[in-house]
């Protein structure tokens, strides 16, 4: 079998980038909750392309410039959009480069969603082909990119296949040398598009009900459904939340007016049982180093039983940012066998004055894994905004990372079968 020295070798014109193990299964943790396997495989794709080509470009851009890489428009989007569409987008200042991964072998041409192209919020300055090679056998998976063109040369010259809405360009009219991508990052490249049509809640409501039918894969080739009408509901970062939730069968086909975000940079959705109303623990507390019963600073847990876990969440890549981090021992009972979980959350205070969250949930003692069907729960106002689920050798779980505004609640919730338990959180 070939190895990526091999591929380097063979094929010296392109940009070859090996793939590392734990991003993949990062990934694929996070790809889980999607309506179908379709879906949960692109999310799993595109998440893979997108953490390890974010690094390169920071990689690459701290030597060149002052400017950062971030992804478009935000982490807590991605379900939503990997829902519903194939490709990501990062940001690096003003510009926008969406990245569209494939596993074909032998590719022929750039294929890109008619999302990234037609829709003036979504439209960007470049694109970059990215062949993802995965390899569940060994730790020899790779990415290569093929090349990247822009706006301009898509509209202008690219092919619209309304089969499957996407604009196609040939391979080989891509440009391969990078160089020149970040010798322009300063220009913009897109053509000037339409301005986005305009939807009322009713017919928003109206496509809400028929594109949350789960048993059309994809809703977005609903051809009974106008591009148009399709692009403004999925535009709007609220009704694209609803549609992702409905699909998942967690809400009820209910659109809200209102053009503010949450202060949670994400929608609430579908209302479900919670336990009986909890004190809240009060997170700003944390930064005086002020605990509520029950849970303790990472810094100060030197038990046997955390030890080991509380030096390894310190020193995680998103922990080692924040400015304070707490846990909680969990028991949920039977359901355990007396064994209980950790719950720890990770806060830094951000420059737009919210709160960074980060929650994730660890075994404990001698456990290296967690029991398999935890669910962990975001909730606000009784609504779930984020969920996930632990597999059979899941080390530990994690919600997306988010930001809240002073005076923010919130709660997490853990479920396993028959039991359950709630934390409700004020910032």
């Amino acid at each position: 079998m070939l190895t990526l020295s091999d591929f380097v070798n063979i094929d010296t014109e392109h940009i070859w980038l090996q793939l590392e193990r734990d991003t993949q299964e990062e990934a694929w943790q996070f790809s889980q909750c999607h309506s179908n396997p379709i879906a949960c495989y692109n999310a799993y794709l595109n998440r893979v392309c997108l953490s390890h080509l974010l690094n390169w470009f920071q990689e690459r851009l701290t030597e060149e410039s002052t400017l950062h890489a971030e992804v478009f428009p935000c982490e807590e989007s991605l379900p939503s959009l990997l829902e519903i569409v194939n490709g990501t987008a990062i940001k690096v200042g003003e510009i926008r480069i969406v990245l569209v991964p494939t596993e074909i072998l032998d590719i022929e041409e750039l294929r890109v969603p008619q999302e990234w192209i037609d829709i003036n919020s979504w439209a960007a300055d470049y694109y970059i082909s990215v062949q993802v090679n995965l390899d569940e056998d060994d730790d020899d998976s790779s990415m290569r990119l093929c090349g990247f063109t822009t706006h301009r040369q898509l509209k202008n010259q690219g092919r619209y296949n309304e089969s499957d809405r996407t604009y196609s360009l040939p391979i080989e009219q891509l440009t391969e040398n990078f160089t020149l991508l970040f010798a322009t990052l300063g220009l913009h490249w897109q053509e000037q598009l339409p301005p986005t049509v305009t939807l009322s809640a009713v017919e928003a409501q109206n496509l809400l009900q028929t594109l949350s039918d789960t048993s059309v894969y994809s809703p977005r080739l609903r051809f009974d459904v106008p591009f148009a009408q399709w692009a403004a509901l999925i535009s709007n970062e609220q009704w694209r939340q609803q549609l992702y939730n409905q699909r998942l069968g967690e809400e009820k086909n209910t659109v809200s007016t209102a053009e503010t975000s949450s202060p949670l940079n994400t929608e609430a959705v579908n209302s479900i049982p919670v336990d009986s109303p909890l004190k809240n623990v009060n997170l700003s507390q944390w930064f005086q180093q002020i605990f509520a019963a029950g849970w303790q600073s990472i810094d100060e847990v030197l038990n046997s039983q955390l030890g080991n876990l509380a030096f390894e969440f310190r020193s995680s890549s998103t922990a080692k940012k924040t400015g304070v981090n707490g846990v909680k021992l969990i028991d949920l009972g039977m359901q355990l066998g007396g064994q209980s979980l950790a719950l720890m959350l990770a806060l830094s205070q951000e420059a737009d004055q919210k709160i960074g969250i980060l929650v994730q949930v660890h075994p404990t003692g001698n456990e290296k894994y967690l029991p398999q069907n935890l669910k962990l729960l975001l909730l606000e106002s009784n609504n779930i905004l984020q969920q996930i689920q632990s597999r059979s050798r899941d080390s530990y779980i994690q919600l997306n990372r988010f930001k809240g505004l002073t005076g923010t609640s919130f709660s997490i919730k853990l479920i396993l079968n028959d039991s359950s338990m709630i934390e409700n959180f004020s910032i």
